[in-house]
Order: C-alpha cells, then structure tokens, then sequence
C-alpha cells in the first residue's frame, strides 16, 4: 500500500493534483467541503489520476480535515 500525507483545498476555481514532497500531495478541488462532496470529488480525482479503481483509495485520517492520510 502507498501512502500520501494530502492537503485538500476545496472551492478551488481547477482541479489539480500537485506533489509537494515526497508521499505529499496538494489536492485542489472545485467541490466544497459539504456533505462529504470534497472527500468524494478527492477520491475520484485520485483515481484518475494514479489509475486506481475507487474503491482501492481509503481516507484513513482526516476526514473532516483539510489535511488527510490517504492509503491505496
């Protein structure tokens, strides 16, 4: 399993993906941080982007934080 230490920015005007470090990721989103959207739009966004099935991406910290762990 990989693991990545992600600072979300949601209500972002793009949606981009910048690693910051290593297994450090910035995360921006157009979705905001409501009713689990932000966690949701992250997700899809990550599997996307590292072609990895969804349901393979856990948020195993932070999930009502700006500032998650995230395991796939």
């Amino acid at each position: 399993m990989t693991q990545y230490l992600v600072k979300l920015k949601p209500g972002s005007s793009q949606e981009k993906i910048i690693e910051t470090g290593p297994s450090e990721l910035t995360v921006y989103l157009r979705a905001k941080p409501h009713d689990g959207e932000a966690n949701e739009a992250l997700i899809k966004l990550l599997a996307k982007n590292f072609k990895v099935p969804k349901t393979s991406i856990n948020i195993t910290r932070g999930t009502k934080s700006r500032n998650k762990t995230i395991e796939f």
